[in-house]
């Protein structure tokens, strides 16, 4: 069996920076190195202050403090990492098309195939290749047609494998797994190339939690997950319109339903709407894929997992205008949080971007505090949706680093991503602080609705 010395992976993003940093920590025999064309972001992966890294895991630090420099490397110097590697890593950013064929569902594949053709440019010697993107069914063929058709008579193996990572647990996640999952062929080539990348991960993972699959069921799986969890989501926030409107409290029914052993408690927690950058994104792909081999009923399915998902996230800022005497304008309006969900600060497909959007629509202005979401982040977000220019949303939003000085005089605070800092909060002198009446909307249903009540609050729960 081949045996692996130095992996490559390109992309220093969410999911490549944690899993080379744990891969490297568990394997002190193996260099690995990161590479990314984004100098900034891999000067932050070098700082020697460790708070900068630039990505926030709980533990992720820790991590990278062990193993870099010593077998961990983060670099601009793409070709001679690729060179050098026995197996690389592709983990690069894979949008939903903005344009042309698929535009809204299907993945863009253009940065895949630009690393596609650099790997095939570089490479002197015979490599694995290991998908670690999110992708859509069959990008293995598209790979393997790149690289092997390139005529310096390189031999390549493509694996796929895909990442099942929560942000927030990240680092746990990546230390004991439920699964790893590895597709490759089933060619004798396709069997060593599977076994290597086994006995890299082998090091601290049971081999019984690895699974071995053909390519395409692995690419599948993947987005098949990610789609089956956010359709539970999606379920119960459907629910939660259902409770407000007949006096039932969601977090009760999610508990019933949850200590059912066929469905479990995992993923039924009501709130403004998922985001993150997978389960919006794996979804239109499915749809996508299934409506280009004519399953339309079966993408109207998933389709609507979406679709619910959009209208929990305005359901929830309409229910904030209701509440306010039917207007917004000029009123001064905390946010709580702005990253997709706590313990991370990714902010992809947050639910507080669109509230703020539908918002900002009725003249609010709009002030917000997130204990890991840097302002430029936070302004790139909503000039991203392109509803108003940059300078607009500079003047209506304001960013804060402090809770209490967001509060000072403001209308209504809405809990928009669950940081346990939020439920330690003084609210009597959160309460004090604001004009009256004082307006409390709970996205995340973190707050303890009875005790915000008596503080004196106009208090509203999502699915309460």
């Amino acid at each position: 069996m081949k045996s692996i010395s130095h992996i490559c992976c390109i992309g220093a993003g969410y999911v490549g920076g944690p899993t080379m940093s744990v891969i490297a920590q568990k394997c002190p025999h193996i260099t690995v190195t990161v590479v990314d064309i984004n100098e900034k972001r891999i000067a932050a992966w070098n700082d020697e202050n460790f708070d900068n890294l630039p990505i926030y895991e709980p533990g992720l630090a820790d991590v990278v403090k062990e193993a870099r420099g010593r077998n961990l490397f983060f670099t601009t110097e793409v070709d001679a990492a690729i060179d050098k590697a026995d197996m690389i890593f592709i983990s690069v950013n894979t949008p939903t098309k903005t344009y042309g064929k698929g535009k809204g569902m299907a993945a863009d594949l253009k940065y895949i195939e630009l690393c596609a053709r650099q790997i095939a440019r570089v490479s002197t010697t015979d490599k694995i290749i290991v998908e670690k993107s999110t992708l859509p069914v069959r990008t293995a063929e598209t790979l393997t047609s790149i690289l092997h058709n390139t005529g310096n008579g390189v031999h390549f193996e493509i694996l796929s494998n895909p990442e099942f990572l929560a942000e927030g647990t990240a680092v746990q996640d990546l230390l004991n797994p439920d699964r790893i999952l590895i597709g490759g062929d089933n060619t004798p080539e396709g069997q060593e190339a599977k076994d290597a990348l086994t006995s890299v991960y082998a090091n601290w993972i049971d081999r019984d939690r690895i699974l071995q699959t053909n390519v395409w069921s692995s690419e599948l799986s993947k987005l098949t997950a990610n789609a089956f969890l956010a359709q539970r989501v999606s379920s119960i926030n459907s629910i939660s319109e259902l409770c407000e409107e007949t006096g039932a409290d969601v977090n009760e029914v999610a508990r019933a339903i949850g200590t059912d052993s066929r469905v479990g408690s995992k993923f039924l927690k009501a709130s403004v709407g998922f985001g993150g950058s997978c389960f919006q994104k794996d979804i239109l792909n499915l749809v996508y894929i299934a409506k280009s081999y004519g399953l339309d009923k079966v993408a109207d399915y998933w389709e609507q997992v979406i679709i619910m998902n959009d209208h929990q996230k305005k359901r929830f800022a309409e229910k904030m205008i209701a509440s306010m005497y039917n207007t917004v304008a000029g009123k001064k309006i905390v946010l709580f949080g702005w990253a997709f969900k706590k313990d991370t600060n990714d902010t992809r497909e947050s639910a507080a971007i669109y509230v703020t959007d539908y918002l900002l629509d009725e003249q609010a202005e709009i002030v917000v505090y997130d204990p890991k979401v840097k302002e430029e982040q936070i302004y790139a977000d909503l000039d991203y949706l392109n509803t108003r220019s940059e300078e607009e949303n500079r003047r209506l939003v304001t960013v804060v680093s402090s809770p209490e000085e967001a509060t000072k005089d403001a209308h209504a605070v809405a809990v928009l991503t669950e940081w346990d800092e939020f439920t330690t909060y003084n609210w009597e002198t959160i309460y004090n602080n604001m004009l009256k009446p004082a307006f409390l909307f709970d996205g995340r249903k973190i707050l303890d609705s009875s005790a915000m009540k008596e503080i004196g609050f106009k208090h509203f729960a999502i699915g309460e």
